[in-house]
């Protein structure tokens, strides 16, 4: 690959270039369980599964999907939580070289019709209790052959097997329910009990398409990314490559971000398999008890995941109390990182935090602070290795602007999809002559660093000047009262657009409009400062805990409509 100047930034022992290995999504499984058999691969409460246990576990739900015509290309849809049978049937698809169609669990039924017909779902693989609410009442408007339905207590042991029915009957809503099999309705646990493991045959190419991974849907209709045993596999290697400490066989990794979620994917279930590492399972990101209690307890290494849930570790009431050495390395991607709440959470714990960046388009990853070399505070850090990007003209989209000019951020490497699934003039917009336009703004600096500043559909213009929400945000985020902020444009009559803010106070917190326009003022240029504030309980967030500036935006054109 071409030297960049970000190369040398580089941690000592981290290339440019990349020997990758050619091994497919379910190799990587399959040679963990060969190195390691005894090593534990999976814990989800008091559930422990070996890698030797898992291979088998994967091996017979393969053969049962495989002779329910699963193969090749097959479009199997997963629709569940953090659990164990998530990790089981992803591989599984995976060995017979099919399409997992990753499916949030929190869909609605128009979501999930509308994934399950464009990725034309044959099989799906879903909860009891979402089978019963959504599923069960869908089957003829959907173009699913065969269901397969977990129930979360399933793999636990005992007394927690006994015990788990009574505390999700009693959840609202409940998550479980009673489910017979049928005629095209199987019980996963039963089903993989009674399935030997005789696998077909199956030949990999690397350029198979190995998930169809959906866009959240916030610029139209949600579109599927094709993402290859390559994209996935290779992106998994990077980062791999990128945290040299990592001891294989040997490290313990949360797993709170949710599998249907790229991020979640690729660095929560897929990295940890190729090294050999022990996944603890959250199914509820936002369960902050029970999440302290899974670092402490288990002694959790490896932490992916959100600033907001680093902020609200921080948060938790006597969390100088608990043991949270164990953590290593963490790597936090999704939203912008405020600084306090990085300094406070490694202050709490030892451990690193990297700031990285990724879209579903790449698998996700594209940059990444370096852990042991200079880590710049704000930025996403630099590209990975055998990772190229450039900051163009936001308006031609080809001419590079120079260093510290904002412009759209545009990448090329492996890790970049084949394309959207049957919408050949989106992903011709999207990827141009191998460049995928990422449509975030973002500077660089003389390093090579990168800052995003925005989103393009996310731009303020307000009186000709070009205002950036996310710099506002880190701004307000600094305020000691302050716990989240999310700042829109709203309509204004003179200046185009005007500046508003929402913020979430801490617990006790109190500030005054006044103070925080005063406080702005001092950080930012009089045209950036808000014009207008609301104060709320909570913020609308995404399943991945990302702040929704589109649903604010909505319920203000509502509110003035």
């Amino acid at each position: 690959m071409e030297k960049r100047i970000w190369h040398r930034s580089y941690d000592e022992g981290v290339e440019a270039e990349i020997d990758f290995q050619d091994i497919p999504i379910t190799g990587w499984l399959s040679r963990s369980a060969r190195l390691y058999p005894d090593r534990p691969a999976v814990v989800f409460m008091n559930c422990r599964m070996t890698y030797s246990q898992l291979d088998e576990q994967v091996d017979r739900l393969a053969t049962a999907l495989a002779g329910m015509g699963v193969g090749r290309g097959t479009s199997v849809a997963i629709h569940l939580p953090n659990l164990p049978q998530t990790v089981i049937s992803f591989f599984a698809v995976q060995r017979l070289a099919a399409r997992a169609v990753m499916t949030n669990p929190l869909y609605v039924p128009r979501e999930i019709e509308h994934q399950f017909k464009d990725a034309v779902v044959e099989v799906a693989i879903t909860a009891d209790f979402l089978w019963e609410r959504h599923l069960r009442g869908m089957r003829k408007s959907l173009p699913v052959r065969e269901y397969i339905v977990a129930s979360i207590p399933e793999y636990l042991r005992f007394p927690l097997n006994l015990l788990a029915p009574l505390k999700l009957k009693s959840m609202d809503p409940p998550s479980i329910a009673k489910v017979e099999a049928s005629d095209g309705v199987h019980l996963f646990r039963k089903l993989v009990d009674t399935t030997p493991p005789a696998l077909p045959e199956v030949e990999y190419s690397m350029d198979d398409v190995a998930c169809i991974q959906y866009t959240g849907g916030t610029t139209g209709v949600s579109k599927g990314a094709e993402l290859t045993q390559r994209n996935i596999s290779y992106n998994a290697q990077q980062v791999m490559t990128w945290f040299r400490g990592i001891r294989e066989g040997e490290e313990v990794l949360l797993s709170c971000l949710p599998f249907f979620h790229i991020f979640g994917l690729t660095v929560c279930m897929v990295w940890p398999a190729l090294g050999g590492a022990c996944m603890v399972l959250m199914p509820n990101p936002r369960d902050i008890p029970t999440m302290v209690k899974n670092i402490s307890k288990e002694k959790v290494s490896l932490f992916p995941a959100l600033p907001a849930l680093f902020n609200a570790i921080n948060q938790f009431p006597g969390i100088e109390k608990r043991d949270l050495s164990s953590v290593r390395y963490c790597f936090s991607g999704s939203a912008p990182l405020p600084e306090e709440v990085q300094r406070k959470f490694e202050t709490l714990t030892g451990a690193i935090i990297v700031e990285g960046f990724g879209l579903t388009e790449t698998s996700p990853v594209l940059t990444v602070n370096p852990l042991n070399g200079v880590r710049k505070i704000g930025t996403i850090g630099i590209p990975v290795p055998e990772t190229d990007v450039r900051i163009v003209d936001p308006v031609d989209g080809t001419t590079e602007v120079p260093v510290g000019t904002e412009g759209e951020l545009v990448a090329r490497g492996p890790q970049v999809m084949k394309g959207y699934l049957n919408r050949p003039e989106e992903t011709a917009d999207m990827v141009r002559d191998g460049w995928l336009h990422t449509g975030d703004l973002a500077v660089a600096d003389e390093d090579g660093y990168l800052r995003i500043v925005g989103r393009l559909k996310d731009l303020i213009i307000a009186g000709g000047y070009n205002i950036f929400p996310d710099e506002i945000d880190r701004v307000l985020a600094e305020h000691p009262a302050v716990l989240e902020a999310c700042t829109i444009g709203i309509p204004d009559e003179k200046r185009g657009e005007t500046v508003k803010s929402f913020l979430v106070l801490n617990k006790g917190g109190s500030v005054s409009e006044a103070e925080l326009a005063e406080f702005c003022r001092e950080r930012l240029a009089a045209y950036k400062v808000p014009k207008f504030w609301e104060f709320r309980d909570e913020l609308p967030k995404s399943a991945m805990m990302k702040l929704l500036r589109r649903e604010l935006r909505a319920q203000e054109i509502a509110k003035n409509a």
